[in-house]
């Protein structure tokens, strides 16, 4: 039992952060599991089919501001997905300390850019909705698919600040596309193409499941309550705890 309650409460507040910043719950949930006694390959697999609840969560909450183009969504969809199978069919195979260093730096770097670029998110201006930016940004969805099936903590703080740096979305818009399809779809891909290729822990699910749902509702709802400077100062510091988390190891 004591188990059981210290998942929920972990699960519990890296998804509200994780909902609020649009992305990061793997910085607290995947080491918790591992701390737990999981090994990794079956700690990413049982995060990844927990994390999916996190965007059922929030997209209950974001359903009713009305925020994604259907298009666009779509369009994230087909250039994630195919990368979010590639990597989660790799990373069984090739752990790689050197790349989780590489992307610690990456993430941190992330936020540093966001808290230089002062008016960065604050404003919905669309753009590079032309055929070359589509494409440019497919690319970079997919490399982020590729990382998101395999090195699962702050992919998704990626795909917000490229939808914000690339596409022009403000950063609740940004992270309302993250929650639900990042958490929802290409999470729920990469649990089952890991759940097909390792082992999940079903004992720990139901605790962890009712933890990120409840975590992605009133992450999703403090987001959509306080505004976009709020989400880009909690976002900053979202993503460089995780760089420094994966730097650290």
């Amino acid at each position: 039992m004591l188990d059981q309650l210290l998942l929920f409460v972990i699960s519990l507040l890296a998804n509200i952060f994780s909902a609020f910043a649009g992305g990061g719950a793997g910085l607290i949930q995947l080491p918790a599991l591992i701390f737990l006694g999981l090994p990794f390959a079956v700690a990413l697999a049982t995060h990844k089919v927990a994390s999916v609840a996190l965007g059922v969560g929030a997209t209950i909450r974001h359903a009713r501001e009305d925020a994604l183009e259907r298009r666009f969504a779509l369009f994230m969809l087909a250039a994630g997905l195919p990368g979010v199978v590639l990597g989660a069919s790799l990373i069984l195979q090739v752990p790689d300390r050197a790349a989780q260093v590489a992307l610690g730096l990456l993430t941190a770097g992330l936020g540093l850019y966001s808290w230089l670029k002062n008016d960065l998110g604050l404003n919905h201006a669309p753009s590079h909705r032309d055929t070359r930016g589509f494409i440019i940004g497919a690319g970079v969805l997919f490399i982020i698919g590729v990382l998101n099936g395999s090195l699962t903590s702050g992919t998704g703080l990626f795909v917000t600040l490229w939808l914000v740096r690339w596409f022009g979305l403000d950063y609740k818009r940004a992270v309302a596309y993250t929650l639900i399809l990042v958490g929802m779809f290409w999470n729920g891909l990469g649990a089952l193409t890991l759940g097909l290729l390792g082992d999940i822990r079903w004992d720990w699910l139901p605790v962890l499941l009712l933890g990120s749902l409840l975590g992605g509702y009133i992450g999703a709802h403090l987001a959509i309550v306080k505004g976009n400077r709020w989400i880009k100062r909690v976002y900053e510091v979202i993503t460089l705890l995780i760089g420094i988390k994966l730097i650290l190891g």
